[in-house]
């Protein structure tokens, strides 16, 4: 049960980034904002701990901040993965991916265990 709600807060998550950053559009309704929550989860889960390890040197040279490059270019991947979703340049995306983690973490961190 635990999994179906953390999959559903990152569902309204997507929702909310797609409402206030400016450049990230859903066009679809809600199937499409449910498989952006599931391909943003198995990019998150799969994809991203390999790309910092292999970015590892980069990342301490510009002391984490790469790890904003990382996140931008992995939340801009999904718009050619998943029809509907559309992101209309790199800035849109970083702001995306910052929004997207901020309100899913605070999401998360609201819901009870």
């Amino acid at each position: 049960m635990s999994l179906i709600i953390h999959f559903l807060a990152i569902a309204a998550a997507v929702y909310l980034t797609a409402n206030i950053v400016p450049g990230v559009m859903v066009t679809g309704g809600w199937t499409t904002m449910l498989l952006v929550a599931l391909v943003w989860s198995v990019i998150i889960t799969v994809i991203k701990p390999i790309l910092h390890v292999l970015a590892l040197p980069i990342t301490i040279i510009t002391l984490g901040l790469f790890t904003f490059v990382i996140n931008a270019l992995l939340f801009w991947a999904m718009e050619f993965i998943v029809p509907g979703f559309s992101v209309e340049g790199f800035i849109p995306a970083l702001l995306g991916s910052v929004v997207l983690s901020v309100i899913s973490w605070l999401i998360l961190k609201v819901l009870p265990d």
